[in-house]
């Protein structure tokens, strides 16, 4: 079923879907506006804004049933390790958190997207509305594993830690998917670069992503081009079929330039005796504290013995360092023909010939 677009209802057709089937929900639901009347600028020229019937509702209780009705289905369909993202503006968004908050998901994070081209507040009595906010969360509190590509997401922030505000762009120019008339076809449509984030932050290469509110289909272009697979469904058969053609558009990335950066959380673990079993290190070597005071004694078995002092390469550096605790990898040295050199450069050798 993957790379399809099922066109009907979100709940109903998710309905269709195997529990535990989906790597990732993204999800964009109706914002409820509740607009009043239309809108208009100072010269009295009428605002594109969000008044379809698909966002309509008689009242907040029967938003509310609509958001626990597909909030319920998204989690029977994600994986155990699974997690959902979801973006409102604020005339949604904290009743969509309150409900997902009583459907047993724990929230992760909640990110701003500020926008850096936002509509103004014509009228003038509001603060220009410059921010939407989206809500990652995982899809139980006792949940353990979820995808979080922390290194990747440094990475790309130029080795800086991703923070949780993200200035990105409206969806503006040539990305706008249009009609047949050459307007704007979808009022809400989102900048591919803040799916291409949201994918590339927790989600793996062929994970399954689903979109409950497809639109024109930003979520399966962004999927396509970083190779992961996705599942739409939208009720208006006319969004489902300029979402088909704009996916078919875009031109996947080749397999082997979707590797991030890895965490080394992930690689495999190196217990220090295996670097005496590559013989990377003898009993009887010595290593030293990182400014060479201090030295250690390495034994058979993979401890370390400093004076009366003896124990793991971790205990024995909290003990000698007179702290609490110690990463015995970065503490210890070994003497080289370019001075002290930490001992994790072995441990980098050893996963190397693992593979």
């Amino acid at each position: 079923m993957s790379g399809q677009i099922l066109i009907g209802d979100c709940v109903e057709m998710m309905r269709t879907l195997p529990d535990r089937s989906v790597d990732l929900v993204f999800a964009d639901p109706p914002y409820n506006l509740q607009l009043g009347g239309e809108l208009t600028r100072p010269d009295q020229s009428r605002v594109d804004a969000v008044d379809d019937e698909w966002d309509r509702f008689d009242s907040f209780e029967a938003y509310d049933t609509f958001t626990k009705a597909w909030l319920t289905e998204a989690r029977r369909v994600l994986k155990d390790d699974g997690a959902l993202w979801v973006i409102g503006s604020y005339h949604n968004i904290f009743r969509v958190g309150s409900t997902l908050q009583d459907l047993g998901y724990w929230i992760l994070n909640d990110i701003v997207w500020r926008k850096s081209n936002p509509m103004p507040n014509f009228k003038g009595t509001r603060f220009a509305n410059a921010t939407e906010t989206l809500i990652w969360a995982a899809r139980s509190r006792g949940q353990r594993r979820y995808t979080f590509n922390y290194d990747a997401l440094k990475t790309a922030n130029d080795d800086l830690q991703m923070r949780s505000d993200w200035l990105i762009p409206l969806c503006t120019g040539e990305e706008r998917v249009k009609d047949a008339d050459g307007n704007k076809a979808h009022p809400t449509q989102k900048p591919e670069a803040l799916l291409h984030r949201v994918l590339l932050a927790s989600t793996r290469p062929g994970d399954v992503v689903l979109d409950p509110f497809f639109g024109v289909g930003t979520t399966g272009a962004a999927a396509k081009r970083l190779g992961r697979r996705y599942i739409g469904i939208e009720r208006d058969p006319g969004y489902a079929e300029l979402a088909k053609t704009r996916i078919a558009q875009v031109l996947p990335t080749a397999p082997e330039n979707l590797a991030v950066m890895g965490s080394k959380k992930s690689e495999p673990r190196i217990p220090f005796g295996m670097i005496l079993e590559a013989g990377l290190l003898n009993p009887g070597d010595e290593l030293y504290c990182p400014k060479g005071a201090r030295r250690a004694q390495v034994r058979a078995d993979g401890s370390l013995v400093h004076g009366d002092l003896s124990g793991s390469i971790h205990k024995l550096g909290a003990l000698v360092d007179q702290a609490p605790a110690c990463n015995g990898w970065t503490f210890w040295h070994m003497k080289t023909d370019r001075g002290l050199t930490p001992i994790d450069v072995l441990r980098t050798k050893v996963r190397a010939n693992l593979g």
